[in-house]
């Protein structure tokens, strides 16, 4: 790899077929946990929006649940044994992920590094968005944004002028800021996931930032061995960046935005301490609570997972109850 602009560079580093990161076998649970690896209550959660999404398509013959991003599947079957009898013989299981189909994994799970069409249920992409490749610009010595560009140590240098649509993209979502992560392709990636669906609904788990409080000098940075390491593209460790989720909603169909802490608890996540009066009549039905509380605890975190933002944006259904009555439901121009 020699001197290229931080798209090219982060698409090479972490998926090229000849050691990509995320080509390793030992996954992105090698190097860091997600939500879905801190506890068995984020697979609940999710499991519990498909039932919703499903009553309100009115329980159809076949209903998807699509995983995008989905690592080494372990969301897609952690839902699959959750999912009462009479809703898990309905439900198509599909995973969207560019790594090789994982050994051993259940013929049942639909494998593919392509976003699906006609899907009719949920497609759920938890931190898929914060891996999309994304260029990243500064202002030049004339005060205009400039592409950086990166070495394979990692060193930038500037080079040339924004592409008109990348220059569009920052003066509509990212106008203040000493260093910009232009996003386009991120929202390109959500409307062809939402574009995929027939009739559902589609989530998007990751970590985000309002267009009211950009960070100014941007968010990329790469993680190794679960801590965070210097953004190096040369295919050593993960490089991602908060995603300008705001920015991402497809126009014409309803869409929230909240934060994780908001929506696991709508859907029944609390971390709420079990009542003390519990330890005495079943102690070891308290100890599971109070490690339940604390798992939930984590998920639900302000200063932590709970901070994550979810884009929810329903296509020609309802608004499945449980989410119904968060606020912040709106839909976009087309």
């Amino acid at each position: 790899m020699t001197r290229m602009r931080w798209r090219p560079a982060i698409e090479h580093a972490l998926y090229r077929p000849d050691g990509g990161f995320y080509r390793r076998p030992e996954g992105p649970a090698g190097h860091f946990r997600t939500s879905v690896h801190a506890s068995a209550l984020f697979a609940a959660a999710v499991a519990r929006l498909l039932a919703g999404v499903d009553a309100a398509l009115g329980r159809p013959e076949r209903l998807d649940f699509v995983d995008v991003g989905a690592g080494r599947g372990e969301l897609v079957l952690a839902v699959r044994d959750l999912l009462p009898a009479g809703l898990r013989g309905r439900v198509r299981l599909r995973a969207v992920e560019l790594a090789d189909r994982p050994p051993g994994l259940p013929a049942e799970v639909d494998w593919s590094a392509d976003l699906p069409s006609g899907v009719r249920g949920l497609l759920f992409a938890n931190e898929w968005l914060d891996n999309v490749p994304l260029d990243v610009a500064e202002p030049g010595p004339d005060g205009r944004l400039r592409y950086v560009e990166v070495e394979p140590d990692g060193t930038e240098r500037l080079g040339g002028p924004l592409a008109a649509a990348d220059a569009a993209w920052a003066g509509r979502w990212w106008p203040d800021g000493r260093r910009v992560e232009l996003g386009g392709p991120r929202d390109a990636a959500w409307a062809a996931a939402v574009g995929g669906l027939e009739r559902g609904l589609a989530v998007a788990a990751d970590y985000a930032h309002l267009r009211a409080a950009r960070p100014p000098f941007g968010t990329l940075t790469g993680f190794r061995d679960g801590r965070e390491c210097a953004p190096v593209p040369d295919g050593s460790c993960d490089l991602t960046a908060h995603v300008a989720l705001d920015a991402a909603a497809a126009p014409g169909h309803p869409a929230l935005l909240t934060t994780q802490r908001e929506a696991l608890r709508a859907l029944g996540v609390s971390g709420a301490r079990p009542p003390l009066a519990l330890a005495s009549t079943d102690p070891a039905a308290y100890l599971r609570a109070l490690s339940g509380a604390g798992e939930a605890a984590e998920l639900t975190d302000p200063a932590g997972l709970g901070a994550f933002h979810w884009l929810v944006q329903a296509v020609r259904m309802p608004v499945p109850e449980d989410l119904a009555g968060l606020p912040g439901w709106q839909t976009l121009p087309s």
